[in-house]
């Protein structure tokens, strides 16, 4: 490898770490902040569904911008800086109206910010128009997970040292320090895909194949269904006595098990079992985790059910993408990719947030068996899935009426 290509390589691990540490510091912690500014259960479930909506309109508009203006650094940068000082808002915030404003902001701001990382990591790690390899994406992404992982513990330990607020200042230094760490980057074409392609005729006609809208329901029922333990498992854990510093490496435990399933373990398997196979395991892991987190909140129990994170969303979600791969035309991978992010996992999740939070406000931990169900409902659908990409193969994508 070049000195260049080093250079590249660890612009971008700074990058991502800053990124993904201000990430770990905050998002495991935030719902319990809510809670002690005294937000009841349903509505932190609604202050986080709308925040999860925000994302939907403000990821593709901010991202959509920077690539029009070829400023994917700029936007990046102003985006960072503007939620590490949106942030501060929780500080004084304790009436639900005001931390409903900083929350929607501060997801605003946030929700480019992955994005556009992504498109300059890719751009810069294969430069368009060349075919050398500069670097793996993957060499960052994970350098993102592991400061996740580290953000997460440093701040349990910090929170038990100091109150919950440290985490508004640690996620913001985070920030900033990633939004300097944009500008050392490499200044590549902007690459984020477009989600045009074909025109609003494509689309329909992406939604009429059964296939996809199956990958779609899927990936909705057993993603979405993560959207419970996102926003209550640390107040599950905490009011059954769980430390800070136990919760976080509880935390951190998934998220380790999905880096290690995305990086690792998940191609191979899918070479190994089909991804229709692969999808009823992940299924099945997410019946039996949701399951364990309706029953007890015992660390070891808690200690064993983490890492099918794994299983129930880095398997599924590779799934997902090897079946889209084989059934979606090259022409339209970037508008399947685009309603697959929005309808099958953004929307969803946003809805069963909110839901999260009337469940869990009226039946406490048993709401985790409405999870449980959803993943129990995604296996005749995956089924179904498996009968038509059998019939059909997977030699060829699915053809879609009038595509040139």
């Amino acid at each position: 490898m070049s000195a260049p290509g080093r250079g590249d390589l660890f612009s971008f691990i700074l990058l991502y770490a800053t990124l993904y540490a201000g990430f770990g510091v905050v998002s495991p912690f935030l719902p319990t902040l809510l809670q002690s500014r005294g937000l009841q259960p349903d509505q932190i479930g609604l202050v986080l569904a709308l925040s999860t909506g925000i994302r939907l309109v403000s990821g593709p508009l901010a991202s959509r911008i920077a690539d029009l203006c070829s400023a994917l650094r700029v936007v990046f940068a102003c985006c960072a800086v503007a939620a590490a000082l949106t942030a501060f808002g929780y500080l004084p915030a304790h009436a639900f109206r005001s931390l409903l404003a900083v929350s929607v902001i501060y997801a605003a701001m946030l929700a480019p910010l992955t994005t556009i990382a992504d498109a300059l990591a890719l751009a810069a790690a294969r430069p368009l128009g060349t075919a050398k390899c500069r670097f793996e994406y993957g060499w960052v992404r994970g350098a993102g997970s592991a400061a996740f992982i580290l953000g997460s513990v440093l701040a349990g330990q910090a929170i038990v040292a100091v109150d919950l607020d440290v985490i508004i200042w640690g996620g913001s230094a985070f920030l900033v320090a990633a939004a300097a760490a944009a500008t050392m980057v490499t200044a590549s074409r902007p690459s984020i895909a477009s989600t045009s392609v074909g025109g609003s005729a494509y689309i329909r006609g992406l939604l009429r194949l059964r296939e996809f809208r199956l990958v779609l329901t899927i990936a909705a029922l057993v993603l979405g269904s993560h959207a419970m333990h996102d926003s209550f498992a640390v107040i599950r854990w905490r009011e059954a006595g769980v430390s800070p510093p136990a919760a976080s490496l509880l935390w951190s435990e998934s998220v380790g098990a999905e880096v290690l399933v995305f990086v690792m373990i998940g191609p191979r398997l899918l070479d190994w079992i089909d991804p229709t196979r692969a999808m009823m395991l992940a299924a099945a892991a997410g019946v039996v985790r949701w399951t364990v987190m309706a029953i007890t909140a015992n660390v070891g129990a808690m200690a064993l059910i983490e890492p099918l994170h794994g299983l129930s969303f880095a398997l599924l979600h590779l799934a997902c993408m090897r079946l889209l791969g084989q059934m979606v035309p090259p022409g339209l991978a970037a508008t399947a990719q685009a309603i697959y992010g929005t309808l099958a996992i953004g929307a969803m999740t946003s809805l069963l947030t909110f839901s999260s939070g009337t469940l869990y406000g009226h039946f406490g931990a048993a709401g985790f068996w409405a999870m449980a169900g959803l993943c129990l409902l995604a296996l005749p659908f995956i089924a179904k899935l498996r009968r038509f990409t059998h019939a059909r193969g997977h030699s060829r994508p699915v053809s879609i009426k009038g595509l040139k």
